[in-house]
């Protein structure tokens, strides 16, 4: 009878053990965050990732209560920075600044991506999207598409395009270009945008189909031409640069978008505390208007459930459009 007490004696008390442990997990759940929080973005500093990341940084940490980090981990079309988060904890330390390039481009363009794009990261909060912006340099003589594409037929392979890697959003956009306008253009790929827009710069590379916001700044200094922007209408940032469809290129549905993510299996909890966040951040007078004057197009999806099907709209998308476009790593 003694050691049957005695077991049952343990037994409660190992019972006990476990239970008060609960409502301390329960806290620990509810103190989140209580460290800095680490924003991984997929690109060199300068680009339009980049450039939205650090807008929407700041006043996340003021709505959180702890600093949002920003870390760059550039290559592979945004591929090492994504693939840091999905390997990484499901603990809401850790997120991505998603991108078309490296959520939705990249798995029908590289050889071997290293996560599932479909199934390996928490959809969070859909920021917006940027449209793509047919820059070239000074020296090229073309003042509009139709004369580039004139001068482009009389010189096949004479030019030269960047882009931030292959499988990008500029890489595709320059091919999808190429097609539709009947011409061949030489691609050269970077590492990061903010690597393409200097050589463009300093006329090492002839064109780009870069973001807004890496080269609005030199489209206003004259740095840079614009030629056309793809959106369905013009913006106010550039009311002097026509859409694709004003000049005769329909049906370049090519634009970079961003997000934020996280590793797949956070808490329903978690993802929604952060999404209020992002939201909360992107209603900010003065963060919109900064987004607003990098020409970022806001959308409508508002819950991780609503981008979530986005994305897998986008993946659908791409798997049609980049076999087509005879688009792969080399």
């Amino acid at each position: 009878m003694k050691l049957r007490t005695r077991r049952v004696v343990l037994g409660v008390a190992v019972l006990g053990t476990a239970l008060a442990a609960l409502p301390a997990l329960s806290q620990a759940q509810q103190a989140w965050p209580n460290k800095p929080i680490r924003l991984i973005v997929g690109f060199a500093p300068g680009g339009g990732t980049d450039i939205v990341a650090r807008a929407l940084a700041p006043r996340m940490t003021e709505i959180l209560g702890q600093s949002i980090v920003i870390e760059n981990r550039s290559g592979a079309s945004g591929t090492i920075g994504a693939d840091a988060v999905a390997k990484s904890a499901p603990d809401g330390y850790t997120l991505l600044m998603g991108h078309s390039n490296s959520n939705a481009i990249a798995p029908f363009v590289l050889p071997k991506v290293p996560y599932d794009a479909a199934t390996d990261f928490s959809p969070i909060t859909y920021v917006g999207y940027v449209p793509n912006v047919l820059v070239t340099h000074p020296s090229v003589p073309a003042k509009t598409v139709k004369e580039l594409i004139d001068i482009a037929k009389k010189k096949p392979g004479g030019f030269t395009f960047a882009s931030s890697g292959i499988g990008s959003t500029q890489h595709v956009a320059g091919e999808l270009f190429e097609r539709i306008a009947g011409i061949h253009l030489v691609h050269i790929p970077y590492r990061g945008s903010g690597q393409a827009v200097q050589d463009l710069l300093a006329g090492n590379v002839n064109m780009n189909f870069d973001t807004m916001p890496p080269v609005l700044p030199h489209i206003k200094s004259g740095g840079l031409r614009a030629l056309a922007i793809s959106t369905p209408l013009r913006l106010p940032q550039l009311p002097d640069v026509p859409t694709f469809a004003e000049v005769g290129i329909n049906g370049f549905d090519v634009t970079n978008w961003y997000s934020v993510m996280g590793p797949k299996g956070m808490p329903k909890d978690m993802v929604d505390k952060i999404n209020a966040a992002v939201l909360q951040a992107m209603n900010d007078p003065k963060v919109r208007t900064t987004l607003e004057a990098q020409g970022v197009q806001f959308g409508t999806f508002r819950t991780p459930e609503e981008f979530g099907k986005f994305i897998q709209a986008e993946l659908a998308k791409y798997r049609k459009m980049i076999p087509e476009l005879g688009i792969k790593a080399e």
